[in-house]
């Protein structure tokens, strides 16, 4: 991929969001909007028309409106929601702690105080491996949730061979 995408994710593919973060793209949410706005289509469309985003939505009707910018996404399964974004060339399918998967924001080398600070932190990890939002706070770090993460990754790359 020469320009690498920009997503705006509706609320129906929350889960979508997440993944999509944690393999490095950025990525909006609709649920960073307040809820039981009437006019939130609307807003979604001008969001992706304004930061140049492809619009991901379970709905129909506002893939439609969103024109060439928009994707309906008919697929439950999240694995299978990333097969119909890779098959389209929209994404590649690999792992990359760059974003943060709760704001978005890029992530950054962990400060050694906010390791130690970190009470959900393995102990026997410290190190430089770990990576932090500077907007959110949240450290992230290669260990079993990630690698289960990987491992789904793997099976759908190996699925799409």
């Amino acid at each position: 991929m020469t320009h690498e995408p920009r997503f705006l994710v509706d609320r129906m593919l929350g889960p979508l969001t997440r993944y999509l973060r944690l393999l490095g793209y950025d990525t909006g949410s609709a649920d960073s909007l307040p809820p039981g706005n009437p006019k939130e289509d609307t807003n979604l469309l001008q969001w992706a028309e304004r930061e140049e985003r492809i619009l991901l939505t379970r709905d129909r009707e506002l893939a439609g409106r969103a024109g060439g910018r928009g994707f309906y996404i008919g697929e439950k399964e999240i694995l299978d929601q990333l097969a119909f974004l890779k098959e389209r060339g929209l994404i590649d399918l690999s792992v990359r702690l760059i974003r943060c998967s709760i704001c978005n924001s890029l992530l950054e080398d962990a400060p050694e105080e906010e390791i130690r600070g970190a009470d959900y932190a393995p102990t026997g990890e410290r190190g430089p491996t770990f990576r932090w939002c500077p907007s959110c706070r949240r450290l992230y770090w290669m260990g079993s949730h990630t690698d289960d993460i990987i491992g789904r990754i793997d099976t759908l790359n190996q699925r799409s061979e």
